[in-house]
């Protein structure tokens, strides 16, 4: 059996000291991974059901060549953490490469030493660029996402910040703006999409503020039982596509 609890790493970064542990989960009796930034818990991989439906609606919302079709879907995922919303994109047959922007070395540090058993297939999938960066800097940025990346993605599945107003640095929050946003939606293929995790319940004014920008914009509600409280549990996934028309 496993230990109750087991410290795996902990390192310091610009963020403050970030911890993966692994602990006996008594209630399901299964080993839980869980990250920790200072004393705050950013993700565990008892709750993954909302991180996967990140990549799944916002792909099923992607246009893009056919899977049986000579090109494929690029795929830029934001945060990297546990690694199952890459995962889950490259589980789709029309993705040909996943660009996952991660700000935290040690993050991708794990990845790359397959320190996480579910999504340990990541690093080793030839459609996969882990690059060591700032998202929201890169965004707004005129050199792209890395020498590697694509110019233009076809999906943007991003899942860094707690929700759109509580975020992880001040520096973040200036993406969650019109002008922000309007920067993101420019590195899209005509018809492609923007998704993004929320902690919170579908926020109006936000959807209001993405269907300003983009050509669609809806709020999904993803609920999932939670075995720590014998109750369920919920989280947001915003979906917003660009028009399928260049320069509408």
């Amino acid at each position: 059996m496993s230990k109750r609890l087991e410290e795996i790493d902990w390192q310091h970064t610009s963020l403050g000291t970030i911890s993966l542990r692994r602990r006996l989960e008594p209630t399901l009796q299964i080993d839980v991974y869980e990250v920790k930034l200072g004393d705050e818990f950013l993700m565990s991989s008892l709750f993954t059901v909302a991180e996967i439906e990140l990549a799944r609606l916002g792909l099923a919302a992607a246009a893009g060549p056919a899977p049986d079709g000579p090109e494929g879907l690029d795929v830029l995922v934001g945060g990297l953490g546990l690694g199952y919303t890459a995962v889950a994109a490259l589980e789709d047959d029309r993705v040909r490469s996943v660009t996952v922007v991660e700000a935290l070395a040690p993050v991708i540090s794990w990845h790359r030493r397959q320190l996480l058993p579910d999504t340990a297939t990541l690093p080793t999938d030839p459609r996969t660029v882990l690059v060591e960066g700032d998202f929201f800097a890169l965004s707004r940025g005129s050199a792209g996402f890395g020498p590697d990346a694509p110019a233009r993605f076809h999906a943007v599945l991003l899942d860094i910040d707690h929700t759109p107003h509580h975020v992880l640095h001040p520096s973040h929050a200036s993406f969650y703006t019109a002008d922000g946003l309007r920067q993101l939606a420019a590195r899209l293929h005509p018809g492609g999409v923007f998704a993004l995790w929320s902690d919170d319940p579908p926020d109006e004014p936000f959807t209001a503020l993405l269907a300003e920008v983009f050509a669609t914009a809806t709020a999904h509600l993803v609920t999932f039982a939670n075995p720590l409280t014998g109750g369920t549990s919920s989280n947001s996934v915003y979906v917003a596509t660009t028009s399928a028309q260049a320069g509408d």
